[in-house]
């Protein structure tokens, strides 16, 4: 279960530095971990100010004007060998602290706000099981939402993204929360065992559990029409789950099913989704890193050692985020379907970009919703607007690009 968001994920891989004893991190956001001491070198996650990114296992960035400690590993292990004396310049230095802050808010950025667009029409399509148009390439999708916005304005394909923001915090909150209270790990050593993977993959199963309510509720915003939708407060969400879960608030029909029926494919999507982003991004800084040890001369740069610093870890999100959205897009249409019946939800015509449509289904549960859409709808049904994925990931993927051209053009200035 991830809205995306952004979300500190740091997999299943163990972390460098000081925080290598205690394992890896949960967040649930942002996914991102490197491997162990032979990754240690790796930076880890963007960080919230400049100068705030661990360059070394172990250690911290060096205070402004302070170079940097030279370390026995050789010219990898050297951030910025830039500047007289492989001291960097102040300028080269400016831009090292400046690098990561500006590298990480582009990426979040584009996953969170950028993209919400697409997250809108992908949720809306996968509800509507009225629609003739699937949308599965980037094509129909732009036109559709060409048409929204023509008649509909801006707002139509940005709603609910303040929701997406709570939920995360909501998830956040409710893992730290809970580990501290039991004895479940938030992060599992080096010298893992079975018994840790288990007890930290409950310990996710019950902040998925906890943050399902406020989620469904931050769907049905993202769904729901503009023609017809009220204006709500930032905070609507909060107040609908906990109106979910004690039966109060806005009324819902009779379909509507109980939390308890959605509780196993919640925890199966947000577990599934946590395993293969973790294992997608360790494989992918592995072949990385080999990548960088078997070039050895273009790492001594100052240009290739900040993009070797800073990149390949949002390269590994990046492509641990797109595989795990693409693997379990049919299960993810399922969960939707389910979550959004009986909470008298009118969508828009996702056929015509004009006009709204109820949602009417009467599932019974997972089982009968996954035979419904096969024999109704065919296999495809379940990846009912796909293209939007390929549009969000596409435009993630040029934001990384345009953001690695202008650093190292910045770097190469500086030099």
């Amino acid at each position: 279960m991830h809205p995306r968001r952004p979300e500190g994920f740091d997999g299943l891989g163990y972390r460098g530095g000081a925080r290598d004893e205690r394992g890896f991190g949960v967040a649930f956001p942002a996914r991102s971990f490197s491997s162990g001491s032979d990754l240690g070198h790796w930076v880890t996650t963007p960080p919230d100010i400049p100068g705030s990114r661990n360059l070394h296992w172990g250690e911290k960035s060096p205070p402004y004007g302070v170079p940097a400690p030279s370390t026995p590993e050789g010219p990898a292990e050297e951030p910025f060998p830039g500047g007289s004396g492989g001291a960097p310049g102040p300028i080269l230095e400016q831009l090292s602290r400046f690098a990561g802050f500006g590298i990480g808010l582009a990426s979040l950025f584009t996953e969170n706000v950028l993209a919400h667009p697409c997250i809108v029409l992908r949720r809306q399509c996968q509800v509507n099981y009225h629609a003739r148009h699937y949308h599965l390439t980037p094509f129909t999708v732009i036109n559709i939402m060409y048409s929204f916005n023509k008649t509909q304005g801006p707002r139509a394909l940005w709603k609910g993204m303040g929701s997406t923001f709570i939920v995360q915090g909501i998830t956040l909150g409710a893992e730290g929360i809970i580990s501290e209270f039991t004895p479940l790990p938030r992060e599992v050593s080096h010298k893992w065992n079975p018994k840790q993977i288990g007890e930290h993959l409950l310990l996710k199963s019950l902040t998925y559990m906890v943050a399902m309510p406020f989620y469904s509720a931050s769907l049905i915003e993202t769904v729901q029409s503009e023609i017809i939708r009220d204006n709500t407060g930032i905070l609507e969400c909060v107040k609908e789950g906990i109106g979910r879960v004690i039966g109060l608030g806005v009324p819902h029909s009779k379909r509507l099913l109980p939390l308890l029926s959605l509780i196993f494919p919640t925890v199966l999507h947000g577990v599934l989704h946590y395993i293969i982003s973790s294992i997608i991004q360790k494989i992918v800084l592995l072949i990385l890193k080999r990548k960088t040890y078997s070039h050895p001369a273009e790492s001594t740069s100052p240009v290739q050692s900040m993009l070797d610093a800073y990149f390949p870890e949002l390269i590994a999100n990046f492509a641990a985020s797109l595989c795990s959205d693409v693997i379990l897009y049919p299960l993810e249409t399922v969960l939707h379907r389910l979550h959004i019946q009986g909470t008298r939800t009118i969508i828009d015509n996702t056929d015509l970009g004009y006009e709204v449509l109820p949602i009417n289904t009467q599932y019974e549960g997972m089982r009968d919703c996954i035979n419904t859409i096969k024999q109704e709808e065919g296999m495809v049904g379940f990846y009912k607007g796909f293209g939007a994925v390929i549009i969000q990931y596409t435009l993630h993927a040029a934001v990384l690009q345009v953001t690695k051209i202008i650093y190292s053009t910045l770097l190469q200035n500086s030099v």
